[in-house]
């Protein structure tokens, strides 16, 4: 009779452990790459939006100063020609104000974020934020 029971022998099987654990810690290494890969992508999203809400705080400051000053308003134009430098607030930052129509003023709030250039700024170079508002020297108040 021939024996058709093949067992594998100690022999043929000597590494297999050591191989599988080489693989398992190659994907555990794939693994805290990609964990890394993501917190590094969510730091610089904290980033841009922190420049976003600064951007936002030093162009409604702009407006408010201009509500609470109507009578010298026209003194807080900032041309485009020659934007003033906010880049103690801002990186790289320089703001503009101007007056398209009688009543409307835009605010313009640039900047460059640190170890970017110009060119490679997520937003048109440098980064902008606008805001345009219409100021009137009437008010109302509503009560019940």
């Amino acid at each position: 009779m021939h024996n058709t029971n093949h067992s594998s022998s100690p022999a043929s099987q000597q590494g297999v452990v050591l191989l599988e654990s080489l693989i398992a810690i190659l994907i555990f290494s794939l693994g805290v790459l990609g964990i890394v890969g993501l917190q590094a992508a969510m730091i610089k999203s904290t980033s841009d939006a922190k420049y976003r809400a600064d951007a936002s705080y030093i162009a409604q400051q702009r407006i408010g100063r201009m509500w609470s000053d109507p009578t010298n308003i026209l003194s807080y134009l900032e041309p485009i020609a020659a934007p003033t430098d906010i880049s103690s607030l801002l990186p790289g930052g320089l703001r503009t104000v101007n007056q398209p129509v009688i009543g409307q003023f835009v605010v313009t709030v640039g900047w460059t974020a640190p170890g970017e250039t110009a060119a490679a700024s997520n937003l048109t170079p440098p980064c902008f934020m606008t805001v345009a508002h219409c100021l009137t020297t009437t008010a109302s108040i509503a009560g019940g």
